[in-house]
């Protein structure tokens, strides 16, 4: 399922959400004009967050390496990463930081991608694989959405057979299925080191989402619209 907008407007126009996808533009630019694949490796391994480095697995210094926990959130290693991850942060972030307010949804999204890339390095902690892109933190975003909008649907572009045809889906069905999806693929991933996709960067995210919502909306929204 590929989704294409939510039938739940905003309030609010919000800021952070274009400030966050214009920021994950623009770094991406940054990373593709400097031309060789050399110093594109180069960038990506100087802000990536690199598991084996952060625990210190492969030495240095961990704590100088904390800083590519933020970095590494605004990296995409593609076209189809970028706008993939931006596509699903339009769609689901402007409802979150609808309610949470412009200040708070930014602590979120930091957190959650904080708690994200965290349950990564403690699955892989001595890959040496730079980890990056903004997945666990639009995850965190998915898991809010989902406390806070179980009833919204997703309007969305579904396979049937050689088809594909648009169908509104329920927030209470799409996010649920996508998580699972991320669950068993990031079952099948453990005890890889190679590069890929950070599936329990996903989970971790998700989950970091769906129990901090509960702090940073409190009081926010009338219980009636909550599960």
């Amino acid at each position: 399922m590929i989704p294409l907008r939510d039938d739940t407007p905003s309030s609010s126009r919000p800021i952070v959400t274009y400030l966050l996808i214009l920021a994950s533009v623009l770094a991406f630019l940054y990373t593709v004009s400097l031309g060789s694949e050399a110093a594109i490796e180069r960038f990506v391994v100087a802000y990536g967050a690199i598991p084996g480095e952060i625990t210190g697995r492969t030495g240095g210094s961990p704590i100088s390496e904390y800083p590519t926990l933020l970095t590494s959130m605004f990296m995409h290693g593609g076209w189809l990463h970028l706008v993939g991850n931006m596509l699903y942060l339009w769609i689901f972030g402007d409802n979150v930081e609808d309610v949470m307010g412009h200040g708070a949804f930014l602590v979120f999204y930091l957190l959650v991608g904080l708690a994200a890339a965290w349950t990564f390095i403690l699955t892989a902690p001595g890959s040496t694989v730079p980890m990056i892109g903004a997945s666990g933190a639009i995850a965190g975003v998915l898991g809010a959405y989902l406390a806070l909008f179980p009833r919204a649907r997703i309007i969305s572009l579904v396979p049937l057979g050689f088809f594909l045809r648009v169908v509104p889906v329920p927030a209470l069905l799409f996010l649920p299925i996508w998580f699972l999806l991320q669950f068993i693929q990031g079952a099948a991933s453990l005890g890889a080191d190679t590069a890929g996709v950070a599936w329990w960067a996903h989970i971790g995210g998700f989950v970091a989402g769906f129990v901090l919502v509960w702090v940073f909306a409190r009081g926010r929204r009338s219980r009636r619209d909550w599960w």
